[in-house]
């Protein structure tokens, strides 16, 4: 099998939906020889910021010196870059031959897409022997199926109200749902959290006996510098690629975790790891300029905090352009009506898209809701189209293309710049 069937297998399984639970991938992967077990994995969680903070904490560990496997989802343009090996992703021949070997377990018990790719990503690290594994959830984390490691150490970025169709409506229990990733006798790691998560979080540590670090325990800043102490090291010397001012939370968090967790204890290794993380990395999406004069601006924003972090940076040059102008599109299960809420304060115009997602919200679905709300805006079902006539106007103006990371995708995928 070719990796263009197998890939056409694998997507085929969107069909059987999000399963939440881990008795289907526990089976595979004891079916496969458990490889998940054989790594040294770093597990992450979190509402937003947990794909930059791994690829921070991935980098950090490349310029150490180590072989380090990178696991985040979605995809933009190829499924490869979910899977990645010292910031090169997983050969073609690799997925096609697992998919090829495995097809008929696969499609006897059912698996989804997400459960065999994450089975997939571990056997290729196990092979290929990495040092570190860096395994970032899909959705929550309780029932997620990268929730079968026995990590070296648990990372909880932020919580906030999102998948709250699955996850509940409360920032408790949403908390309880990202913290059980947490193992017994595990370094937890968390980021600055509402006081309700940090309660949860801190609850779950006790009962499995782990260590909590806290970040905001060893941050201070000072004059608009974010210095990080700890016994080891002392950091104030950020150089951050990804821009926000939230991104430097991201890259303290990433050093604290490999300080703290004995992995490197290299001022300059840790340093470099930051600010290389783009190179390392290829980490995409986080507020990127695809496009110059006029200005197309790339961001993986999808629910209410992760909105309201890239207004508080993309408010600071807006007035930079003539009109600024969104193109939006998410997943119906996010808190659409309070991310446009938050949108309509700072742009002049609204375009709706959508997604060819089965989770995604249709354009009838969000005029809805913008209606409901008293929110002017026109609709794009064509995105891609819209996109290319902007280009073609005025030099001054910005258009954002905002929300899912699968609508970024199809843009960075279909579009000739």
């Amino acid at each position: 099998m070719d990796i263009n069937s197998a890939l056409e297998k694998l997507f085929v399984l969107h069909t059987f939906g999000i399963k939440l639970g881990l008795d289907n991938i526990k089976h595979f992967l004891s079916f496969i020889g458990n490889p998940q077990l054989k790594l040294k994995a770093i597990h992450i969680a979190g509402s937003n910021g947990k794909g930059s903070t791994a690829a921070f904490i991935a980098s950090i560990l490349m310029e150490a010196g180590n072989k380090v496997g990178l696991y985040t989802s979605p995809h933009f343009v190829r499924y490869n870059e979910r899977i990645t090996l010292n910031g090169k992703q997983i050969d073609d021949k690799s997925v096609a031959e697992f998919i090829t070997i495995h097809w008929d377990y696969i499609i006897e018990h059912q698996l989804t897409f997400f459960e065999v790719t994450t089975a997939i990503a571990f056997e290729y690290f196990y092979n290929n022997e990495v040092d570190y594994a860096i395994i970032e959830t899909g959705l929550g984390g309780r029932l997620d199926a990268t929730n079968v490691l026995n990590p070296l150490a648990v990372v909880i970025t932020s919580i906030s109200l999102e998948h709250t169709n699955v996850l509940g409506n409360k920032i408790s229990g949403i908390a309880r749902e990202k913290a059980a990733i947490i193992k017994k006798d595990t370094r937890v790691f968390i980021a600055i959290l509402p006081k309700e998560a940090d309660s949860v979080v801190e609850q779950i540590c006790k009962q499995e006996n782990s260590e909590l670090i806290r970040l905001d325990e060893y941050i201070n800043e000072k004059d608009g510098v974010l210095e990080l102490y700890t016994e080891e090291i002392e950091l104030d010397e950020w150089n951050v690629p990804l821009k926000g001012r939230f991104q430097i939370y991201n890259a303290a968090l990433a050093a604290l975790v490999i300080i703290k967790s004995l992995l490197c204890e290299d001022k300059i290794k840790i340093l470099n790891g930051i600010s290389n993380v783009v190179s390392n990395t290829k980490i995409e999406g986080r507020y990127e300029f695809i496009h110059k004069k006029p200005a197309v601006i790339l961001d993986s924003a999808h629910n209410i905090e992760g909105i309201q972090q890239f207004l508080s940076e993309f408010d600071k040059e807006s007035d930079n352009y003539g009109r600024k102008i969104v193109l939006f599109g998410a997943m119906r299960d996010k808190a659409i009506d309070a991310m446009l809420i938050e949108v309509n304060k700072s742009f002049d115009e609204i375009h709706l898209t959508e997604i060819k997602y089965e989770r995604s919200a249709n354009i009838k679905d969000l005029k809805n809701i913008c209606d409901s709300i008293g929110i002017t805006v026109s609709e794009e079902p064509d995105a891609l189209n819209y996109i290319n006539k902007f280009l073609k106007g005025n030099k001054e103006y910005c258009l954002v293309v905002l929300g899912s990371m699968y609508l970024l995708g199809d843009v960075k995928k279909s579009l000739i710049l």
